[in-house]
């Protein structure tokens, strides 16, 4: 029996910490380059985005600090470093604006999501400033009050 395909675009693994620690101004899409046996751990979900960043070096983007472990049933000849920088592939034009905005003070671009679409992975990067600590007290504030007037107009 086939497996129930998922909805292009669905979540395999997403960044909620960084949501927490950081305001997005602007998402993009990026493809990334990974090995056949990488796939198949991402489609399996074991994919860790918490610890990884993006980094211009070169004229390229770099997602750096994600862990993919090795595909237990691959070759022993084709072993695969699960921490190693992996190539993001964007348009000229997105690379070069996201360039400008780190250059300015205070923005980074993180890892949001990781997803399929039509067979390739893909992953929603954003361009992010850093929350302070009393932003992060105003957003939960803000959700406590939101889900509490859902609660009463139910």
């Amino acid at each position: 029996m086939a497996k129930p395909k998922q909805p292009a675009g669905t979540p395999v693994i997403s960044n909620r910490k960084a949501y927490r620690n950081y305001s997005i101004d602007e998402e993009f899409e990026a493809g990334i380059v990974l090995s056949g046996c990488e796939v198949k751990m991402v489609r399996q979900g074991s994919f860790s985005l918490r610890e990884a960043y993006c980094e211009i070096r070169d004229g390229e983007l770099w997602l750096v600090g994600s862990h993919i472990p090795e595909y237990p049933q691959a070759s022993s000849h084709v072993a695969v470093d699960p921490l190693r920088r992996r190539k993001l592939l964007l348009n000229r034009h997105e690379l070069r604006r996201l360039r400008r905005r780190v250059i300015e003070k205070g923005f980074t671009v993180v890892p949001l999501k990781a997803y399929f679409v039509r067979g390739r992975v893909k992953l929603k990067i954003g361009l992010a400033r850093g929350k302070r600590q009393y932003d992060k007290r105003e957003t939960i504030k803000r959700r406590d009050i939101d889900r509490d007037q859902a609660r009463l107009r139910k």
